[in-house]
């Protein structure tokens, strides 16, 4: 699954707590760490993110 830290955020992978998913997409294990996170707003699927640019700028 491909994530990204929302907004302003780092938030560390599942077993590398000194290492950090930023604003660059990555891909991480479909796991329950991660859709927790996903859940709670500090990640963001870049699949979505892309999909809201698309659409604004078709909007324009």
């Amino acid at each position: 699954m491909k994530v990204k830290a929302a907004a302003g955020l780092q938030v560390p992978y599942e077993n590398l707590p000194r290492r950090y998913i930023e604003q660059t997409p990555v891909n991480v294990p479909d796991t329950i760490y991660y859709r927790r996170l996903l859940a709670a707003g500090d990640l963001v699927t870049a699949e979505a993110t892309r999909n809201k640019r698309n659409k604004e700028a078709a909007d324009d």
